[in-house]
């Protein structure tokens, strides 16, 4: 069976990624996977691969994207000048779910958010979603704050 292979985003896998962001009930309200892609979803990666404080990773098997997350590095005062990782935009391809790849997914962004320095990797995730929560708990993950979001749009 071949091994999956974790790399950085290019261009290329752009639509690629946004068909999975848009593979769920929440995230068919949120994107807009045509063809062509919108214009803005190229914008967006522009600007998140110049910027060195962000990783957008895909995961490859048999050379198909069949998933993807992206980790923002942001620095800080607290912690003594820390380093906060976020994790978001974590997704498997659905016939890829089950078989321990989302677990092998997190376990190397744990680890590249150790290798970057930072001191915690945090997430969120939609209450709307509850296996996606037992999934982050059973890997250690704690809910230990409440988060909030003020949309302004």
């Amino acid at each position: 069976m071949d091994q999956p292979v974790f790399r950085s985003a290019t261009r290329i896998d752009v639509a690629a990624i946004v068909r999975l962001l848009a593979d769920d009930k929440l995230g068919q309200q949120r994107e807009d996977y045509r063809d062509p892609l919108p214009e803005a979803y190229y914008e967006a990666f522009n600007r998140i691969d110049q910027d060195p404080n962000q990783e957008l990773m895909v995961v490859e098997l048999a050379k198909q994207v069949i998933g993807t997350l992206q980790l923002s590095f942001i620095p800080y005062l607290t912690y003594q000048g820390g380093i906060r990782a976020q994790i978001e935009a974590v997704r498997i391809h659905k016939d890829h779910r089950g078989a321990g790849l989302g677990k092998t997914m997190m376990q190397w962004a744990i680890e590249r958010a150790r290798a970057k320095g930072a001191h915690v990797l945090q997430l969120t995730t939609d209450k709307k979603r509850p296996d996606a929560l037992l999934f982050y708990e059973r890997l250690g993950f704690v809910a230990s704050h409440e988060g909030m979001k003020f949309h302004l749009y």
